[in-house]
C-alpha cells in the first residue's frame, strides 16, 4: 500500500538474499523485521548458545531455550513468523577461511556482531566481494548505525581506522550494562537500511553515521571521509583480525 514500495518493492524483497552475522541483541530485531518484511532468503549466522542473562534484549528466545543453539531457535521462530521465505541457519564462526566463500552468496551483509575483529573481517570481505555492509553497535544508552561499502562509499576502516584502536573486543553488556530497548531500536534502524537498499528508496546511511542517545533523545549524523586506499584490500590476513 506504500507507493514508494508497492508490488515492485515487495518483489525485490522476495528476490533478495541477506545474511545477518550475529543473532544476539542486534540480530534479533534485524532478523524479525527482515523476515516479517518478506526478504526471500534470510540466513542467520552465529555459533553461540542462548544465555539467560541476555533474554532481556534477545527476544527471539525465551527461558526454555537456555543452553540451545541460537541459530536453531531463531530459525524456528522466524519460520513461524513467515513460512513463505527461506530461512537458513549457519552454526559457524565467521573466519578468514570461510568468510569469502559464505558472504559471496548474499546481496547484503548485516554486521550484528559485538567485537571489532569480526567487524574488520566482515568489512574486508565485503570490500573484496563488492557487498554493502549494514552496521550497528550499542553501548549503554548509545546506538549507532551506518552502511559501509555502498556504491563506492566509505568502508568500516574509513570510519574506524585500525591504528586508532586496540585490537580487542569492545565492552560487552556484561562489562558495562545495557538497557534492553537500545538493541531493539538500533536493530530496527539497521533493518530499515537493508529494506531501503533492496527497494531503492530513501536515503541510505552511506558516508554517514547515525549516532543517537536514548537517555537524552539526541540524534546526530556524522559524516565519514572516504579513504580510497581502504578499497584496495585484496585478501584476508588472519593477523588482522
Amino acid at each position: 500500500m506504500i507507493p514508494e514500495i508497492g508490488i515492485r518493492g515487495q518483489k525485490l524483497l522476495k528476490e533478495a538474499a541477506v545474511i545477518v552475522v550475529g543473532a544476539g541483541g542486534l540480530g534479533c530485531p534485524v532478523l524479525q523485521h527482515l523476515a516479517s518484511g518478506g526478504v526471500g532468503r534470510l540466513t542467520i549466522m552465529d555459533y553461540d548458545f542462548v544465555d539467560e542473562q541476555n533474554l532481556q534484549r534477545q527476544f527471539l528466545y525465551n527461558s526454555n531455550d537456555v543452553g540451545k543453539l541460537k541459530t536453531v531457535i531463531a530459525r524456528s521462530r522466524l519460520e513461524q513468523l513467515n513460512p513463505l521465505i527461506t530461512i537458513e541457519a549457519l552454526n559457524l564462526k565467521l573466519s578468514t577461511s570461510n568468510s569469502l566463500q559464505i558472504l559471496k552468496n548474499y546481496d547484503i551483509v548485516v554486521d550484528a556482531t559485538d567485537n571489532i575483529g569480526a567487524r574488520y573481517l566482515i568489512n574486508d570481505s565485503c570490500v573484496i566481494l563488492g557487498k554493502p555492509m549494514v552496521h550497528g553497535a550499542v553501548y549503554k544508552f548509545e546506538g549507532q548505525v551506518s552502511v559501509f561499502n555502498f556504491m563506492g562509499g566509505p568502508t568500516y576502516r574509513c570510519y574506524n581506522p585500525v591504528e586508532n584502536i586496540k585490537k580487542q573486543s569492545e565492552p560487552g553488556s556484561e562489562d558495562s550494562g545495557l538497557t534492553n530497548v537500545l538493541p531493539g531500536i538500533t536493530g530496527t534502524l539497521m533493518a530499515n537500511e537493508v529494506i531501503k537498499i533492496i527497494t531503492g528508496i530513501g536515503k541510505v546511511l552511506a558516508g554517514e553515521l547515525l549516532l543517537f542517545n536514548i537517555l537524552t533523545n539526541s540524534f546526530n549524523i556524522l559524516n565519514i571521509k572516504n579513504i580510497p586506499e581502504n578499497h584496495s584490500i585484496k585478501d584476508l590476513n588472519p593477523i588482522n583480525y
